[in-house]
Formats: C-alpha cells, structure tokens, sequence
C-alpha cells in the first residue's frame, strides 16, 4: 500500500526568543518605556499597572495580559502602592494569526496560567537565572527545554485565539501630544546613555544630540522618571558593572576602565554608594548565590 503524507499547516509558530523575565517590582516602580521590532506579551502576576501602548492606556489587574505589537511604544507603572509582579516575554512571531492580538487586553484563565508557569518553569531549566538580555543556555539543561518554552507559548497563543469571550480591550484614556512629545525625549534620552555606558558624558553633549536645551532635558526627563539624566547614567554604569562582576571574565581595575571611571578607587566609590556594597562584596554575595 502506498501513503500519502498530508503536510500540517501551523497557525502560529515562534521563530526566536528575545526575553524572558519574571520581575518583581516596588510599589513605585517606573519603566518609561521602549518599542522593538518585535512581539512583547506583558503578564500581570500581581499588583496593578498602568500601561500605555502607543497614545492608548490600560489599567491592568492581576491575572491580566497586554500584548505589544512589533515597533510600538510601552510603557508602565505600578498602581494602587502596590508591589507589582510581571512576566514579560519577548519572541519573533510572523503568522498572520497574530494580528488579532493587536491592541488584546486578556484575562487568563487557569489552564491558560498554567502555560505560562510552564513557560517560565522551562526557561528556567534551558537558561541562567535570574534570566538576563541576551538567554544565556545553561550547560546542564535538560533536553528539549527550548523546544518546550517554544510548545507552550505556541498552545498559550492557540488557546487564546480559540476563545470567544474576549476582544480588544478600548483604550481608557488617550495621551496627550505634548506629553507623547517629552515620552519620546525621555526614551531617546536613554538610549543614547545605554550607548555610552562605557564612557563620559555631559548634559551639553546630550542636549546638543537631541535638539533640545539643557533646561528642558533636566525638566523632562526629572518630571517622566524620577531621576536626573547623570542619576539615571550611573545607574546604567551600576547595573553593567554588576554584570560584570557577575560574569567573571575583567577584574575591577579593567571593570572600572570598561565604564569610563578615571581610577578604581572613584568606580567603587561610586559602587559602593549605589550598591550598598563594595565590588569586592558584591563578587562574593554572587558566588554564595550561585552556590545555593
């Protein structure tokens, strides 16, 4: 007897991951914002947000999920004082199936939770955590961890399509143009800091790249994050030189270079005032944590 295969066609198929984070956030907590060239699913573990997508606004409560489609803005904070946890996956999705997510505020369900856990629960096995940008593989994981993250964030995807009960959230409040205006120069702002983290920069320099004068810069910038321009810088330069000290791979002096001090001694001053510990402290409260 003869067989004939029958090719099964994929309504929706993951391509690549970018991200995946579990956060726990204070009840304070800013993050002013991004936009990529690619998916972003935002879930609501607990706690509040308010999320703007593009001109659009959101309040979310636990158990609820935002997806932001490639090249729009978002942005958030929490709500209510309260503490909020969020899982935020990232990936490469080119079906046409997609697009009924655009603008789709959901609620989950339990089976629909589940897959999430699962999600996270795999990229813990298959990647370094607390997971970082980029997935670090982790050399002991088991087999078809990947694949699996892969498995369920595609059946996640499948099942909410397959429901009837929900169908883009209407936005509760539009943003206005001026305010749109200074998001944007804040969002620049950074960038152009993350790009330079491994050098000295002035508010002159900035505000001659961006267009804009210093006071204006100082106000916006202040007035959307809570941070000065050089409080934010340094807390990029902080952040970097942790992952390096986590990494292993330069040692203080050359973390110190790396970033644009003038001598290690400044570097952990400076460390040491944002961190609350010295390097040197810091290298070991790593390894003790590696350990556990």
């Amino acid at each position: 007897m003869s067989y004939q295969s029958t090719l099964l066609k994929p309504a929706i198929v993951i391509r690549k991951m970018f991200t995946i984070y579990y956060f726990e956030f204070g009840k304070h907590f800013v993050f002013r914002g991004e936009s990529h060239d690619f998916w972003e699913l935002l879930y609501v573990d607990k706690g509040e947000l308010e999320v703007w997508a593009d001109d659009r606004c959101y309040r979310m409560g636990q158990g609820t999920l935002i997806f932001h489609k490639p090249n729009e803005f978002h942005k958030f904070h929490a709500e209510n004082d309260k503490a909020p946890n969020v899982i935020v996956l990232t990936f490469d999705c080119r079906s046409k199936a997609m697009k009924r997510f655009e603008n789709a505020v959901i609620k989950l369900n339990d089976e629909e939770r589940s897959l999430l856990a699962k999600i996270i629960k795999e990229g813990v096995a298959a990647f370094e955590f607390p997971f970082r940008h980029p997935l670090v593989r982790k050399a002991d994981a088991p087999i078809g961890a990947e694949q699996m993250i892969k498995l369920n964030l595609e059946a996640l995807l499948i099942q909410l399509l397959r429901r009837e009960d929900w169908h883009a959230e209407p936005p509760r409040q539009t943003m206005p143009a001026k305010e749109k205006e200074y998001d944007a120069l804040t969002t620049k702002t950074m960038g152009l800091l993350a790009d330079s983290v491994g050098s000295r920069v002035t508010l002159e320099e900035l505000s001659d790249k961006l267009g804009v004068s210093k006071t204006v810069l100082k106000d916006v910038f202040k007035n959307n994050t809570g941070q000065t321009v050089m409080e934010f810088f340094s807390y990029l330069k902080m952040e970097q030189a942790k992952l390096l000290i986590r990494e292993g791979t330069y040692n203080f002096t050359e973390i110190s270079a790396l970033l644009g001090f003038s001598t290690v001694h400044v570097f952990s001053k400076a460390f040491k005032r944002s961190v609350d510990m010295t390097p040197s402290e810091y290298a070991k409260s790593v390894k003790g944590r590696l350990k556990e």
